[in-house]
């Protein structure tokens, strides 16, 4: 019998601490940095972030975040036997973040293990459980996605800091004898690694390098706008479907103008689109998690839909996953 994988719940977590539009331009200004809500929100339409207080890790938000996903699809944690976590800011350089979270849990035995491809790591992350759930590896797995980017932003750069936020999301992924996963595509082009990176190491106890966030916002804009339709429109050819057919589009949450123009290039209405980056801002890896739990747990997202879930990020990396929920 042919194995499927279906998202069976979904969880999220955001710190307490939030950060309006005018906290952030008043925190700034104490720096001698200037810049106003007119200018993040016509430019981004970002209007609020969360930040993780001190020593509040990336592990610590995932934990809660898996902890709802659990509760919804009706799992405990002894029947989970697979946990991958999409980051950019782990805890530590290792163990993995994704082990870091399994202690946290009070699970052991099964395999865990990191996924680093920046904001578009949920995908990948949720491309390996599904293969890995499809194969019978695996037939229960946590996919979450998970960052703390405050602790590597650049708060003497208003081009940057005003982007990005702390969250996580999370989905209980379950093996099925009905589909729900329908088809995935990823890619990566490694030449355009320095245009959005953190050029930082340790070596020898010291940082080797910057270890604060630069990006060059015209060049990813650009490449993210094409690659977004393309993935796009590859899953939907791999499905068998049409863009018509997408009840919901659920892009990464960078950039409101991105979004927009992606969902104009498959020729869905804005009202068809999830956007949650006016709140959250841009929370990399664990964005697409969170505004999916955000439209089911709102009434957007019903059991039946049809949802297209699509990333592009850091490395330069980029995918898509069609999904019927």
């Amino acid at each position: 019998m042919t194995r499927f994988a279906r998202i069976t719940g979904t969880g999220s977590s955001l710190p307490p601490w939030r950060l309006s539009n005018a906290d952030m331009v008043d925190m700034l200004a104490r720096r001698g940095v200037e810049t106003s809500d007119d200018w993040i929100v016509e430019r981004t339409g970002i209007r609020a972030r969360h930040f993780a207080a001190e020593g509040v890790y990336a592990s610590d938000l995932a934990a809660d975040a898996c902890r709802h996903a659990m509760s919804a699809a009706g799992v405990a944690a002894q029947d989970i036997d697979l946990i991958i976590v999409a980051t950019s800011t782990p805890d530590m350089v290792f163990p993995s973040t994704a082990a870091i979270l399994q202690h946290k849990l009070g699970m052991a035995g099964c395999p865990v293990f990191d996924v680093q491809a920046v904001c578009s790591g949920f995908i990948y992350a949720l491309t390996v459980a599904h293969s890995l759930i499809a194969t019978g590896t695996a037939s229960k797995a946590l996919v979450v996605g998970s960052e703390v980017f405050s602790r590597i932003l650049d708060f003497n750069d208003r081009t940057t800091c005003v982007l990005f936020g702390d969250g996580a999301g999370a989905v209980v992924v379950e093996a099925s004898d009905i589909p729900g996963i329908l088809a995935t595509d990823i890619h990566a082009d490694g030449k355009h690694s320095g245009i959005l990176c953190v050029p930082g190491h340790v070596s020898g106890g010291a940082i080797l390098g910057d270890p604060l966030l630069k990006m060059d916002g015209q060049a990813v804009f650009k490449l993210a706008v094409g690659v977004l339709e393309d993935t796009a429109r590859a899953t939907l050819a791999k499905a068998g479907r049409e863009a018509a057919d997408i009840d919901w589009l659920i892009p990464h949450q960078a950039n409101i103008r991105i979004m927009q123009s992606t969902a104009r290039k498959l020729k869905l209405p804005m009202e068809k689109v999830v956007v949650t980056v006016d709140q959250h801002g841009n929370t990399s890896a664990a964005s697409i998690p969170l505004a999916l739990d955000h439209a089911v747990r709102s009434g957007q997202v019903k059991r039946g839909d049809t949802l297209m879930l699509e990333g592009v990020g850091g490395g330069f990396t980029w995918g898509s996953v069609l999904l019927d929920f």
